[in-house]
């Protein structure tokens, strides 16, 4: 298995400059902030008033490498706001539109003097005091907290328009294992596992340290999709899918992408239309939404750009 430094460090991405999109969805969407929830970036249709009697189902990603960038998946975030879902990614717009801009890397400092043979750290060891992560699991929860606080509040322009029997958590290779992590609250209805997994062993950054037991809890059908076996999270990914039996799981491998993904593709690639319709089946019982995973024809199942295996997934 590798280490979670390797995958939190291939998951560190060059700030997108890209302009936002709107997705492609009935609903164009927006990114913005809120007073009441901050460290947060939320991604919503931009008219609510828009959605008539639709409820916004809500889905809260963890980013890649658990970075505090709450922009860094803008594009895949937007296109499954558009299609009527409340987004939100832990941290602050770091890059894209509305991102400070970025002050120059300090030069590196020199190398410290090499230590006797047998008092030094092992190569490649963390630094000391361990590694830390910029956002944490609990910045998932609290995202689910708010949003269903503000459904509940007469004063909130979500006031009665989220639905809060349709909460799906996901992420992105480090905040795929934080999504992972609460898969077990009772809340979730669904859980997207986008290129990761969980380690065999324990890792040296906290918020990747998630036994492979926690799997056991997970009580809802769970969608990983994974970028081939050149995705670095390809091990763990195929690990846990492996060890899950007791819930319904498509496992999904879009060829070719890696570990990074479709995120910067406009309105997030294939990726995130293959989201769009594991969230309109399981949170909105759309049929023609199941189609995209049911079934030995089914759409994933017959598209050659995928690779898929199911458990209990045709049983639904």
């Amino acid at each position: 298995m590798l280490t979670a430094l390797t995958i939190a460090t291939a998951t560190a991405q060059q700030p997108n400059t890209a302009p936002d999109t709107q997705g492609t969805g009935k609903f164009p969407a927006l990114k913005e902030t809120a007073a009441s929830l901050p460290d947060h970036v939320i991604y919503r249709p931009a008219n609510l008033g828009a959605l008539g009697k639709t409820k916004l189902g809500l889905y809260v990603f963890g980013n890649g490498g658990c970075s505090d960038d709450g922009a860094s998946a803008r594009m895949h975030l937007l296109e499954i706001a558009s299609h009527g879902y409340l987004a939100i990614a832990p941290g602050r717009v770091l890059s894209g539109p509305g991102a400070p801009p970025r002050p120059a890397r300090p030069p590196a400092p020199p190398a410290p003097p090499a230590a006797p043979p047998g008092q030094g750290a092992a190569p490649g060891a963390p630094p000391p005091g361990g590694l830390t992560s910029r956002t944490s699991y609990k910045d998932l929860m609290w995202a689910i907290d708010w949003a269903l606080a503000q459904n509940a509040n007469p004063k909130s322009p979500y006031h009665q328009r989220i639905d809060p029997n349709a909460i799906a958590v996901s992420g992105f290779s480090c905040g795929g294992v934080q999504a992972l992590r609460i898969g077990s609250d009772p809340r979730v209805k669904t859980i997207v596992a986008m290129n990761t997994g969980l380690f065999s062993e324990a890792t040296p950054l906290p918020e990747m340290d998630v036994p492979k037991s926690a799997l056991n809890a997970l009580h809802t059908p769970v969608f990983y999709l994974l970028g081939g076996e050149t995705d670095i999270a390809y091990p763990n990914g195929t690990d846990d899918v492996k060890r899950i039996s007791h819930i319904p799981v498509f496992y999904a491998n879009l060829l070719g992408v890696g570990h990074g993904g479709t995120y910067d593709q406009p309105n997030g690639g294939k990726a995130a239309a293959a989201v769009v319709a594991w969230l309109d089946w399981q949170l909105r019982g759309d049929k023609k939404a199941a189609q995209t995973f049911v079934g030995k024809d089914c759409a994933l199942c017959t598209d050659k750009a995928w690779k898929v295996e199911k458990k209990k997934i045709d049983r639904e």
